[in-house]
């Protein structure tokens, strides 16, 4: 037979016929791939691949799993005494004539592992007998999944799904099956999914399994994973079994704890990745460890620290990041939190539950003992003021002084769960976290930290859809501390500050106790914070509409015994006239301001030649612009800014201002519902 002319077909025709006719089509190359070998942690390709002696260790560590007098089948047990899973190797004949009968030279690292053994006991948990030579045949959808799949698939399914479900009825139809006896789980090599290499992709599917098909770019990649599925179930045993131990679990056992070293001086990326590796072998330590890392990077799902929780020594950092997360997502059912405290104390679990309260009501509070806890509650007063960057300064340049609360603690977690704290959390600030070395380890310290807020004002003309912030007013105050603020815009129960939450928190919960709206009313739900060089800042991020015949500027009351800055932004309102205030008003009085509102200004008091109107309103066909220009010239007069950070992903404490609004006059009528 001519070798050119086999390769040309398939067992089903011409290659590039319909793939609904029930043939093979053409596949994609997907690029050669690299794996780990036999000796954990080394890296080779599928061509120079030594398979015998990963095959020898992987009979010997499943043959010492075995419990001593266990009841088993006549192969099985002659594999054990053996300590060899596989079958005599398959002579080059013996191979030439499997390819002859199926019409396809088999890809590379089948082929040498046929060399090896034909055919293999025992793949992974679930497939007990693989095919060598004479068993591997094309699965002709025999199985009736290919039908399957085509009349399940949606018809609006978008381009990528339509390229999945047609790979995978090509795959039922054209694949080579090589699973002879297993549990429901198919095995199947593509021959039109093929790498520069000659390396068929091989797919397997178990319907129990409720998942996609999971691809291998080889079958080299393939037996790693049944291999690393092996070791997974036998980690796992039940109390009372011998312990699962030999050289590759005490050669990753040693990789995890080198990995921990690793990551507390600052090697996080490659920590994380040896980590993950052992964590498919089901090695104890390697997943509490790699959650820690995996949280820090801003992931929640599927993390749940493996045990950690639950143990009293880490409790205190990792119980409030579980219970934080499930507050997240369990819109009040709280059922499911049990089963991530399984096997907790009575006490840990009552002790949760108060924990979650405390998340839920925004009063959980993260504490630690000696410096680095000093350093947290310098970090949490700059947080609930708004001054984030500086926060997070004091918080990173403690971390050389944090101790961990045992071995398998890799960093302080618990402040993530810290309602003021834990908005300072960026994927970026959790890869600079973990970079620094920490924990009595040493290394190169990461470059300093690079700025959330940008500075000035000009950052609330900057488009932002995810806040849908296009109007908003604020007021700055000089030479008073944020606290301050309620006694000189509020009145009455007002005059209390709100502790710190986001601002539709606040919202929210302002809206709950609300009983009595006046169309005349404008009472603002303001946040407060520092806004630099000793002025403080009260900022509401959703003002009512802005009325101008009715409208009192706050500035004056506002500014007794010092300066006060009132503005008023709506250049971005996409419906409606646009508008701008500002006023300024020092020593309880008004020293200028100017309206901008129904195309025209109106102004009063004698205004600074740097915020005269008449710069800024000659032409608003760009009313962001104009907007961005005019913060400018605020930001330059007085040297103020406000924290962007903090405004819009931070809690700050709030308040609700007195009215922005005069009284009704004579013969203007108003309307009033009460609610309750």
């Amino acid at each position: 037979m001519e070798w050119a002319r086999a390769k040309s077909r398939t067992p089903y025709g011409e290659l590039g016929s319909d793939l609904r006719a029930g043939v093979c089509v053409p596949g994609a190359s997907s690029g050669a791939l690299s794996v780990v070998d036999g000796s954990i942690g080394r890296m080779t390709d599928t061509t120079t691949f030594d398979w015998r002696p990963f095959l020898l260790r992987w009979s010997g560590e499943w043959a010492d799993s075995l419990a001593d007098g266990e009841t088993r089948g006549k192969n099985d047990e002659a594999a054990r005494r053996a300590r060899w899973l596989g079958f005599p190797p398959a002579s080059e004949e013996r191979i030439a004539a499997m390819e002859e009968r199926l019409g396809r030279r088999m890809p590379p690292s089948y082929r040498e592992f046929l060399k090896v053994s034909d055919g293999w006991r025992h793949a992974g948990g679930f497939v007990s007998l693989l095919a060598g030579a004479e068993d591997a045949r094309w699965h002709n959808d025999e199985s009736g999944h290919a039908d399957m799949f085509e009349e399940d698939q949606d018809a609006d399914a978008d381009p990528e799904e339509q390229r999945e479900a047609d790979i995978w009825q090509r795959i039922w139809r054209c694949g080579l099956q090589l699973d002879v006896e297993s549990d429901i789980t198919y095995v199947l090599m593509d021959p039109e999914d093929v790498d520069e290499d000659g390396e068929w992709a091989v797919y397997t599917w178990a319907s129990w399994r409720a998942a996609p098909p999971e691809r291998y770019a080889n079958f080299l990649a393939f037996m790693r994973d049944m291999n690393r599925e092996f070791h997974s179930l036998q980690a796992h045993r039940r109390d009372g079994e011998p312990v699962f131990a030999n050289d590759t679990t005490r050669e990753l056992d040693a990789l995890v704890e080198e990995a921990r070293l690793e990551a507390l001086r600052g090697g996080w990326e490659q920590a994380v990745k040896t980590l993950d590796e052992a964590r498919g072998y089901g090695r104890p330590r390697a997943a509490g460890l790699g959650d820690q890392i995996r949280r820090l990077l801003g992931e929640t799902s599927l993390v749940s620290y493996d045990g950690l929780v639950t143990d009293p020594q880490y409790a205190p950092e990792l119980l409030p990041l579980l219970v934080a997360a499930h507050a997240a997502h369990s819109y009040r059912d709280d059922s499911s939190l049990r089963f991530h405290l399984r096997g907790a104390d009575d006490d840990l679990v009552s002790r949760a539950y108060a924990t979650l309260d405390q998340v839920r009501n925004g009063t959980y509070r993260y504490t630690v003992a000696g410096p680095f806890g000093e350093a947290v509650e310098r970090a949490r007063e700059l947080a609930r003021w708004g001054d984030s960057d500086e926060a997070w300064r004091m918080l990173r340049n403690a971390l050389p002084l944090w101790e961990p609360l045992g071995p398998d603690h890799l960093a302080p977690l618990g402040w993530v769960a810290d309602p003021v704290l834990g908005p300072l959390l960026t994927p970026e600030r959790g890869r600079e976290l973990l970079s620094t070395p920490r924990g009595g380890q040493t290394g190169e310290a990461p470059r300093p930290p690079v700025a959330l807020d940008p500075g000035g004002l000009a950052w609330l003309a900057e488009p932002n859809p995810g806040n849908n912030r296009t109007s908003y007013r604020f007021v700055l105050v000089e030479g008073v501390e944020p606290e301050e603020l309620p006694g000189r815009l509020a009145d009455g129960d007002g005059t209390v500050l709100n502790e710190p939450m986001t601002f539709w928190e606040a919202r929210s919960r302002s809206l709950d106790s609300k009983r009595e709206f006046s169309s005349y009313d404008d009472r603002a739900l303001m946040a407060v914070g520092r806004a630099g060089n000793g002025w403080s800042f009260a900022f509401d991020g959703d003002p009512a509409p802005f009325g101008r015949q009715r409208f009192v500027s706050p500035a004056a009351a506002a500014g007794a015994g010092t300066r006060a800055v009132v503005v008023w932004s709506g250049l971005r309102t996409g419906h409606g006239e646009p508008y701008f205030h500002l006023s300024v008003a020092r020593d309880g009085a008004e020293q200028y301001a100017f309206t901008y509102a129904d195309g025209e200004v109106r102004s009063s008091g004698e205004i600074p030649k740097a915020l005269d109107p008449s710069r800024f309103f000659g032409d608003l066909e760009d009313g962001a612009e104009v907007e961005r220009s005019l913060l400018e010239a605020v930001t330059a007069e007085f040297g103020v800014h406000l924290p962007r950070h903090a405004i819009v992903n931070g809690r700050l404490h709030t308040f609700t201002t007195r009215s922005w609004t005069r009284p009704p006059r004579d013969g203007e009528t108003y309307a009033v519902i009460r609610v309750g």
